[in-house]
C-alpha cells in the first residue's frame, strides 16, 4: 500500500507539472482525484525544482466585499491550498498571448480598432469551475500577489472561461505602477496588505475561451469583442474588479485617448479587425507611444557588469526647492566612447550628488554590484528621450540624445515632466472620458 501510495504521489506530482503542456494529460489528472487527499498533500516535496513554481498556490472558498472604483475593499480569498492542475479548456495556460508591435505612427483605417494601453501586468485568467489561474505573458503564476482577483475571477457565474487583460493598481483616479510593483513579494502577509489597502482591478480587452468552453482564438476581433461584451452583460457581478476596457474605431475618442496618454495610459494598440487572436506574435497588433524629450542633470553613474567603464548615467532634475532628486538612467552610451567618458565622469565624483531621492541600494532584485554607484558634481546636462513619466520618474530607460552644455544644471526642472493629471479610470465608465485634474502641461514632444 505505501508503495502504491508513493507511486501515485509521483504521478499526481507530474500531472501537476506536464498538464499545463501537454494537455492530454488533463484526463489522467481528472482521474487522479479519486486518490486520497493524504497522498495528493505529500506531492509538493516530489515536484522538479525548475517546475516548482509553475504550478501556484490556488485560493480557495472566497467570501465577496466589495470592490469597484475608488473602492478600496476588495474580495477576500481564505485558505490556500495546493491542487493539481485539472483545467477542462481548449487552452494549456502556457498559451502565449497575442503581442504588439512597437511602432512611431499610429496606423490609420477601416481595418484597424483602437484601445488604451494600460500602465500595468499583462495577465490570462484561466477558470474552470472554481479552479483559477492567472498568468503573466511569460507564463509566470500570478494567484500568490493577486488574491483579489483569484477571487474575483472565481466569483464570476461562467463555469469556464479564458480572458485577456491588464493588472492594474489604481491610486485615486490615476494608476500607480510602483504600487502594483509592491506586489511581486515574497510574504504573503504583505501582499495580503497591499490587496486590501491597493486593491487591484483586471482590464479585460479580449477573450480566448467562451463560458460554454468554446474556444475563440480563430474568430475575427469583431466577433470575439461581441462574445466578450455578452459574457460581461451575463456574468460580471456588481461592484467586481473586473473591468471591461473600451475600444473604438472614431478618430474623434482616438484623438482624447492621446489626449490622456503619460497620465495612467502607457500608450494606444492598435488591431486588426479580420485576424484572429495571433498567439505569440506581433501580426495583428500595433502600440503606439508618444516620445517626449527632457534635460537632465547626470548626478551620478554606475559602471558596468564586467569591466570598469560607464554603464549607465544617473538622472536627476530638480524641485522647486532646489533639492536634485534621480529620475532614471540611461544606458544607451556608444562602446566606442565609453572610455573618454568614463575618465571624464571619474573627474567629477563628489558626494553626494542627488541632494533628495538618490538611487537605491543593493535590495532582493539587484547585486551589491549592480545596487553602487558613484555620486557626481552636478556639472553635466544630457537630453534624453523618453515615453512616460509617473511616480517621479521615468517610467521605462530612458534613451541618450545628446550633451548640452548650453544648458544650466539648475535649469533642469521636474516642470519639464510634469503633465495634466487625467481621471484615467474614467474611461472604465460607460462613456466615459478622461477628465483633467491637475494643469500643469509643460511637455516637449
Amino acid at each position: 500500500m505505501a508503495q502504491h501510495d508513493a507511486e501515485s504521489a509521483r504521478a499526481v506530482a507530474l500531472c501537476r507539472m506536464s498538464s499545463d503542456r501537454h494537455p492530454s494529460l488533463v484526463e489522467l489528472a481528472r482521474k487522479l482525484r479519486s486518490i486520497p487527499a493524504a497522498v495528493v498533500n505529500s506531492t509538493a516535496g516530489v515536484e522538479s525544482t525548475s517546475w516548482k513554481e509553475r504550478d501556484e498556490l490556488r485560493t480557495v472558498k472566497p467570501s465577496l466585499s466589495d470592490v469597484a472604483l475608488g473602492d478600496a475593499r476588495p474580495l477576500q480569498a481564505t485558505a490556500v491550498v495546493f491542487a493539481p492542475v485539472t483545467m477542462a479548456l481548449p487552452l494549456s495556460v502556457t498559451f502565449p498571448p497575442m503581442e504588439a508591435q512597437l511602432v512611431d505612427e499610429l496606423p490609420r483605417g477601416g481595418e484597424w480598432l483602437y484601445e488604451p494601453k494600460w500602465d500595468g501586468f499583462r495577465c490570462l485568467a484561466f477558470k474552470d469551475g472554481s479552479d483559477v489561474d492567472l498568468r503573466s505573458k511569460s507564463g509566470q503564476p500570478f494567484n500568490r500577489y493577486f488574491p483579489e482577483i483569484v477571487a474575483a475571477v472565481q466569483a464570476l457565474g461562467a463555469r469556464r472561461c479564458v480572458l485577456d487583460g491588464e493588472l492594474v493598481v489604481p491610486e485615486g483616479s490615476v494608476l500607480s505602477f510602483d504600487e502594483l510593483l509592491q506586489r511581486i513579494h515574497p510574504a504573503k502577509s504583505r501582499v495580503d496588505k497591499l490587496a486590501r489597502e491597493h486593491p487591484a482591478l483586471f482590464i479585460v480587452f479580449d477573450m480566448l475561451v467562451d463560458a460554454d468552453g468554446k474556444l475563440l482564438v480563430d474568430r475575427t476581433l469583431p466577433e470575439r469583442r461581441r462574445a466578450l461584451e455578452n459574457f460581461f452583460s451575463q456574468y460580471r457581478i456588481a461592484r467586481s474588479p473586473l473591468h471591461l476596457s473600451p475600444q473604438t474605431q472614431q478618430p474623434r475618442v482616438v484623438a482624447r485617448w492621446l489626449d490622456a496618454l503619460g497620465s495612467g495610459l502607457d500608450g494606444l494598440i492598435a488591431k486588426r479587425r479580420d485576424l484572429g487572436y495571433e498567439s505569440g506574435n506581433r501580426h495583428g497588433m500595433q502600440k503606439f507611444k508618444r516620445m517626449r524629450t527632457a534635460d537632465c542633470v547626470v548626478g551620478g553613474f554606475r559602471y558596468a557588469a564586467k569591466e570598469r567603464t560607464v554603464g549607465s548615467l544617473l538622472l536627476g532634475l530638480y524641485d522647486d526647492d532646489g533639492l536634485l532628486h534621480h529620475v532614471g538612467f540611461a544606458a544607451n552610451l556608444k562602446s566606442g566612447e565609453r572610455a573618454a567618458l568614463t575618465r571624464r565622469l571619474e573627474k567629477l565624483i563628489k558626494p553626494p550628488g542627488f541632494t533628495g531621492r538618490a538611487p537605491g541600494g543593493p535590495s532582493r532584485w539587484s547585486t551589491e554590484r549592480s545596487g553602487a554607484w558613484e555620486a557626481l558634481s552636478p556639472k553635466l546636462v544630457a537630453e534624453v528621450q523618453y515615453d512616460h513619466f509617473s511616480g517621479d520618474r521615468f517610467r521605462h530607460g530612458t534613451r541618450f540624445l545628446r550633451w548640452r552644455p548650453d544648458k544650466p544644471p539648475q535649469q533642469c526642472l521636474m516642470s519639464q515632466v510634469e503633465q495634466e493629471a487625467a481621471d484615467t479610470l474614467g474611461l472604465l465608465r460607460k462613456g466615459g472620458k478622461p477628465a483633467k485634474a491637475v494643469a500643469a502641461a509643460r511637455l516637449r514632444s
